[in-house]
């Protein structure tokens, strides 16, 4: 089937978006509404299953929460479409009729998006399915949000069993809704989780020559980390140390015993990420063995830097444009988030974009703020490019 033929599938399948956007509009504020964490995306991934149920897909769960479904029955390629499911232990602060139900968790990073663009992908899919020259395989993922992420699991599971490409999505909330971000190569960067106990003896603050000064440790250690990385590693690999959490003792007048300091490592380019590990270590023990305190690491590698493949960016971007028309594909620049879509681009070839979610002159959002607002045409426009990268490759593929 040449690309022409394959043109009046492209345009059934952006009707059949279209009529779904009612209610794709509906099944994300319900998503919103009942947000799930990582790896307890029960009832996502159920209600997920019950509406491709609904439409005459079987779904295969994943081991842990998630939920695989193939579509068609053409001999040729079988291109796999990946969301992911979680959400985030942030409070909701949209006060939306939508907002989370759930305290402590909100769809902060716009997961409840992906997964309703995959949906409305499959769905309008499914209409055109005995025409296909191939098959689509979509992927709803568990678990995107913690280290390694979820889709080792999926990958485990046979996710990309026989695929020979996969797209993705991202909401960025950066970028005006009918526009779609691309990149060739470097998407995201390398990221990894750090957590430092520092332990020692502890005392009272007028002797802290008879203590192990741990606090001041502590300090030392979350200021000299970063610095000292600065300077052992190319600065082109862009290696950022950042402390979410720093924590010592409860009094003023108390040296602890005990603190602790945990963050993110992470870095734009993947020979950098190969070494850091080993170095962090060391550095860690260099920076507090002057003040006599123990430190214990925990260093869980998370992700590698998505990294797009030449020829899937291409064909996601003639997608993006069959669907949003020559304005449609922005270029985007690499950022230090991860993303766990990189260790299925260690597998087959790729790509994913990201998808504008602001409302043209509206303010600007950040990802994993409880603030978060989406401009919900972004649904339907990420159906619609995912369901055209996935026709449009199987006729290149074939």
């Amino acid at each position: 089937m040449s690309t022409s033929l394959i043109r009046p599938l492209l345009e059934r399948v952006q009707a059949e978006v279209d009529l779904l956007a009612p209610e794709l509009i509906e099944f994300r504020r319900d998503l919103h509404a009942h947000p799930e964490l990582s790896w307890a995306e029960e009832r996502t991934s159920a209600v997920i299953a019950k509406r491709l149920d609904e439409a005459g897909l079987t779904a295969r769960s994943l081991p842990r929460n998630g939920l695989v479904v193939d579509i068609g029955s053409g001999s040729g390629p079988v291109i796999a479409l990946r969301a992911d499911l979680d959400a985030l232990p942030v409070e909701d602060r949209t006060n939306d009729p939508w907002s989370s139900t759930v305290a402590g968790v909100a769809h902060a990073c716009g997961h409840d998006v992906h997964a309703t663009g995959l949906l409305g992908a499959g769905l309008a899919l499914s209409s055109v399915a005995r025409e296909m020259p191939g098959r689509v395989r979509l992927v709803f993922q568990p678990a995107e949000e913690i280290m390694p992420g979820g889709a080792l699991m999926s990958i485990e599971a046979g996710a990309l069993d026989g695929v020979s490409r996969i797209f993705g999505l991202h909401a960025d909330p950066g970028i005006d809704v009918g526009t779609v971000g691309l990149r060739e190569g470097p998407l995201t960067g390398a990221a990894d989780s750090l957590d430092v106990l520092l332990t020692g003896k502890g005392g009272h603050t007028s002797r802290p020559h008879l203590t192990e000064d741990l606090t001041f440790a502590l300090g030392k250690l979350v200021t000299e980390l970063p610095a000292v990385l600065s300077r052992r590693l190319d600065p082109r690999a862009g290696v950022s140390v950042v402390w979410g959490m720093v924590r010592a003792g409860s009094a003023a007048n108390v040296i602890p015993a005990s603190g602790r300091a945990g963050g993110t490592v992470r870095m734009l380019d993947a020979i950098a990420w190969a070494d850091a590990e080993e170095l962090i270590r060391d550095t860690i023990d260099q920076i507090v063995e002057p003040y006599g305190v123990r430190a214990t690491v925990t260093y869980v590698r998370g992700v590698p830097p998505v990294v797009n493949e030449h020829r899937s960016t291409v064909l996601l971007g003639q997608a993006v444009e069959a669907v949003l028309g020559e304005t449609g594909p922005v270029a985007t620049s690499q950022s230090l988030g991860g993303e766990d879509f990189a260790w299925y681009l260690e597998s087959v070839p790729g790509a994913m974009a990201r998808l504008g979610t602001r409302t043209p002159g509206g303010p600007t959002y950040d990802l994993h703020q409880g603030d978060l607002r989406v401009d919900e045409r972004a649904i339907s426009v990420g159906a619609s490019v995912l369901s055209a990268a996935a026709l449009m490759s199987m006729v290149t593929d074939a």
